[in-house]
């Protein structure tokens, strides 16, 4: 398998416009997005994936705050997650994803998120469990 280098931030978050605001509570994160224009779907909205990505973001490094503060290293994979939407995402406001470790375990974290925009309306609510994998020291050392 071919070994692939590690991007801070992500390439997804880039394209997304994805901005960690607040990561200073372990087990907690809040992230913010321009809904843009790219992102709508036929109806001129934002379509439902990219929320779902803004959410995932949010509450997969929710969960890795919250294994760093149990003095553990590593990275988190979704391995399920579910989105309901409760109102559409304009093009143009200003979103933010507060999300929260619920439940974590040695191997799986349990996470929440909710997706609000410039005016407080909710537009979004997450759940999805993560696999906690540890990080692996490099031959080369720490």
């Amino acid at each position: 398998m071919r070994e692939v280098p590690i991007t801070i931030p992500p390439h997804c978050d880039v394209t997304l416009g994805l901005t960690c605001v607040d990561k200073s509570q372990p087990g907690h994160t809040l992230w913010s997005m321009t809904a843009a224009e790219a992102f709508a779907n036929v109806v001129g909205v934002v379509q439902g994936g990219f929320l779902t990505a803004m959410a995932d973001t949010a509450m997969g490094s929710t969960a890795v705050t919250f294994a760093r503060a149990a003095g553990r290293k590593g990275y988190a994979s979704s391995i399920e997650i579910k989105t309901t939407y409760l109102a559409p995402a304009r093009v143009g406001s200003s979103l933010r994803c507060a999300a929260r470790v619920v439940h974590g375990g040695s191997r799986v974290i349990f996470a929440e998120a909710e997706i609000t925009d410039d005016r407080g309306t909710a537009i979004a609510r997450a759940s999805a469990s993560y696999l906690f994998t540890p990080a692996v020291p490099s031959p080369a050392g720490p």
